[in-house]
């Protein structure tokens, strides 16, 4: 893949009345938020943190240029369906994740045109030109930042717009909306309950790098608004961890959390030097901010007790489990994005007419249910999601506070 950020609103806040999703899927949209993602017949397993990334063999698909669906609604399907002229893992997974939705919502309305954008920006931008010469009203994909602009400016200059899987902030715009997890939405969401259980002197120690420096500005941004006092911020390279974080336990009572926006892969040495730091886990909260589930280093002792942004697993281990049914193999965590878009069209379509896609539909305030949760698109093609809070308790991790299952009526 690319270097973009892994996984809405900047300013997105805990909501009351939360209303429990259901467990199949609607028919069109009803009763506020469409819901786009279990099932028929699907039971949500208890709440638990997404389960550990699975891994995906090749499998045989459509080519680029197939279709799925015969309905008379045209979606233009744009994915990276090959990397360097080799079939890719991730590009047919999301490729069968929409089939998947398909076949489960019932519903007729919808043409998918199935382009492969080849894994390149000028592979996306003539994918797009391709799915409009057809007749696509509307484009789910590409995944990544470059190829969402291009299919973007294509889209907007037919007036169509794009629900796009780049997790990167910039590639978005109105009428290109990201349906990925932003690295923004889990710090708001973990900031927000530490500010609420009385944690406001909160230091950070982050890594010097694109997704470190995206997490800390919002981090910085959100925290003022919820009275948070940012009492230092260490960046770190492998090479200055173990001084960075010996920095942090200088601060001594001065704090009571630290804000540590790792993902899974860097997580395992941070917490080695939390502990040669000899930080007081037991005094100052750990925060995390998404990407940690699953990840070995949640059984380290510096982590126990921590508190981490997610969303929940339910949904995802429900899709998983549909999905190796029809497929004989394990999805990738992000093939749920493209389940949800490709519900979220046929649902429109089924129920919106000739507005199923304009802009002040798919920018509800009520939002939408997706396999992941509760989400909505803002007009600057950004996204709020209702995440869970989660806590790193043996080895694993628990919820503690339940994601919402609806938006409030006030953003």
């Amino acid at each position: 893949m690319t270097s973009e950020l892994p996984p809405t609103d900047r300013r997105f806040t805990r909501r009351q009345g939360l209303a429990a999703l259901g467990a199949s899927a609607v028919a069109g949209l009803a009763g506020g938020c469409a819901q786009v993602g279990f099932g028929p017949g699907a039971q949500e397993p208890p709440l638990a943190a997404p389960t550990t990334p699975v891994q995906s063999a090749p499998l045989a698909g459509a080519p680029a240029g197939a279709t799925i669906g015969a309905g008379p609604v045209r979606v233009g399907l744009v994915l990276p369906l090959t990397s360097q002229g080799a079939p890719s893992v991730i590009g047919g997974a999301l490729r069968n994740a929409v089939e998947l939705a398909h076949a489960e919502s019932g519903s007729g309305e919808v043409t998918f045109l199935v382009k492969d954008d080849q894994s390149t920006p000028d592979g996306a931008r003539a994918a797009a030109q391709q799915a409009l010469s057809e007749g696509a009203e509307m484009f789910v994909g590409p995944l990544f930042a470059g190829n969402v602009k291009e299919v973007g400016r294509i889209a907007r200059a037919a007036n169509r717009p794009v629900i796009g899987f780049s997790t990167d902030a910039t590639a978005a715009a109105r009428g290109v909306y990201l349906l990925s997890f932003l690295i923004e939405s889990y710090v708001d969401r973990i900031v927000d309950y530490a500010a609420g259980k009385g944690r406001r002197a909160i230091a950070a120690l982050a890594p010097d790098n694109d997704y470190g420096r995206v997490a800390l500005a919002e981090f910085q941004s959100f925290g003022a608004t919820k009275g948070v006092r940012v009492v230092a911020i260490e960046q770190y390279t492998s090479a200055t961890l173990n001084a960075a974080a010996a920095k942090i336990a200088a601060l001594g009572n001065q704090i009571d959390a630290l804000f540590v926006p790792e993902q899974g892969d860097g997580l395992a040495a941070v917490a080695q030097a939390i502990a040669n730091a000899r930080i007081d886990v037991r005094r100052v909260q750990i925060l995390g901010a998404g990407l940690w589930s699953g990840s070995a280093a949640l059984k380290a002792p510096a982590l126990q007790g921590a508190w981490f942004s997610a969303p929940e697993g339910a949904g995802f281990s429900a899709f998983a489990q549909r999905y190796r049914a029809k497929f004989n193999a394990d999805p990738p965590r992000i093939a749920t994005l493209a389940y949800d878009a490709a519900s979220l069209a046929g649902a429109l379509a089924r129920a919106q007419g000739s507005q199923r896609f304009a802009e002040s539909v798919l920018t509800s305030p009520a939002g939408f249910n997706g396999a992941d949760g509760v989400f909505r698109f803002r007009a600057d093609g950004l996204n709020e999601r209702g995440l869970a809070v989660m806590q790193v308790s043996n080895g694993g991790a628990t919820t503690i506070a339940a994601a919402p299952r609806s938006f409030g009526a006030a953003t």
